[in-house]
């Protein structure tokens, strides 16, 4: 049983780096994983019989890369790809693998594996196979979905990337900026989902922030030099930051007013602030992740509700919304508004949004929301009541149900 768990620890550190480190030399996601997954199964068979290697790391790496070289040996088709690779069959002097070429080759994975040849769904389902190390049923669980679906947007998004021969390579040049957006993107739909749930019983999946916060450290190591990776940390740091006060005893949603601040996890918002630091010494200050670290700094360094600087969060808004024009974007900036100058000028920026009928906000339960507190703050009772009904209705979380089901009652 030892053993087994021996295994099963050094595999969950080390599979990205054998799959990444495979697949570059495979030339295909799907065929690597399917040989790191063979050694996996290979160690659960023979380490508890001939005892554990010495540097069991190492063994995996080098099984695995005599097991690539001998696909493409059998492989006609990948022959000449052998030519140029010039890999020969690893030796005892081969146990180690270069420290940089593996952290190339997992960088390398980043960008493949957020490929936007690839639907979101299914780049943020490989994403968390392929660098997160979770197995389709717990992505099914902490998405909601069945686990055949998660099976099959795996599957279709490997094929897809085999079909339509995806480099294994970091992009340069102009494709770069494209790709590293994409990449951005997945890591923080997976932190999203976890900081509110989109929907079933419970407002958090803090598992699913820790896999984001893992994959956005480990991209910041691997690209030090870029700016919105580290504005990408920082705004999960900062937010992950308020987790444990986000929720009452019972589950409930606390809101942001209202939440105990001891319980935000200092150890957390330095590294945020250090990481935001980073991104703006970097020319990042501008960057879409790194503007909403700013913000989220802003209520961070506020030790009560009352010290919060709302003008300077209204003003990042603003300048976020030029960067970034999205509705969602737009309904944050209206909050903004409402907090800095009063509720009246948050319900104009709501309503000015309201009005122009955007696709994306005519089911968005937010939307009706935050209209419904900032008519409840104007005395606007019976409006404010219309709307929380509204929002509960399109809400589909429980627990976010609950909360505007008890505002409705407050205002009774």
């Amino acid at each position: 049983m030892q053993t087994r768990a021996l295994v099963e620890g050094v595999w969950k550190v080390e599979a990205t780096r054998i799959v990444a480190t495979v697949a570059r030399m495979v030339r295909d996601v799907g065929v690597a994983e399917e040989i790191a997954q063979d050694c996996l199964v290979t160690a659960l068979e023979q380490w508890p019989v001939k005892g554990p290697p010495d540097n069991p790391a190492a063994w995996l790496m080098t099984t695995a890369r005599n097991r690539a070289v001998d696909r493409i040996r059998r492989d006609q088709r990948l022959a000449a790809n052998l030519a140029e690779l010039g890999h020969r069959l690893p030796g005892e002097s081969d146990l180690e693998v270069e420290p940089d070429q593996i952290e190339d080759d997992v960088l390398r994975l980043v960008f493949v594996a957020c490929h936007p040849v690839l639907a979101a769904q299914s780049r943020v389902a490989l994403a968390l196979r392929l660098l997160g190390g979770l197995r389709a049923a717990e992505i099914a669980r902490a998405f909601l979905v069945p686990e055949a679906t998660v099976a099959q947007r795996i599957s279709r998004a490997k094929r897809t990337l085999a079909d339509k021969q995806v480099p294994f390579e970091v992009p340069t040049g102009a494709d770069r900026p494209q790709r590293l957006t994409s990449v951005l993107e997945v890591i923080y739909l997976i932190f999203n989902e976890g900081y509110s749930a989109s929907a079933g019983d419970d407002l958090l999946r803090p598992a699913l922030c820790q896999d984001a916060l893992h994959l956005g450290r480990s991209l910041a190591a691997l690209m030090p030099d870029e700016p919105e990776v580290h504005g990408l940390t920082a705004l999960m740091e900062l937010q992950a930051s308020r987790l444990r006060a986000r929720t009452g005893p019972n589950g409930e949603a606390v809101v942001l007013g209202e939440q105990n601040r001891a319980r935000w996890d200092q150890l957390l918002i330095r590294r945020g602030l250090a990481a935001l630091e980073k991104a703006q010494a970097l020319g990042g200050s501008f960057g879409p992740y790194t503007l909403q670290a700013a913000i989220a700094a802003a209520h961070a360094r506020a030790r009560t509700p009352e010290e919060t600087d709302w003008k300077r969060i209204a003003a990042l808004y603003q300048v976020l919304f030029t960067v970034l024009p999205s509705p969602v974007v737009a309904l944050n900036r209206a909050v903004a508004f409402g907090m800095a100058f009063g509720p009246q000028a948050g319900l104009d920026a709501v309503d000015v949004l309201a009005e122009a009928d955007e696709p994306a906000m005519r089911n968005y339960h937010l939307l009706p929301g935050v209209r419904a507190d900032l008519l409840a703050r104007l005395g606007r009772t019976e409006e404010a009541r219309a709307e929380f009904e509204r929002a509960a209705a399109l809400s589909s979380n429980r627990r976010e149900r609950e909360a505007l089901l008890g505002r409705l009652r407050e205002l009774a």
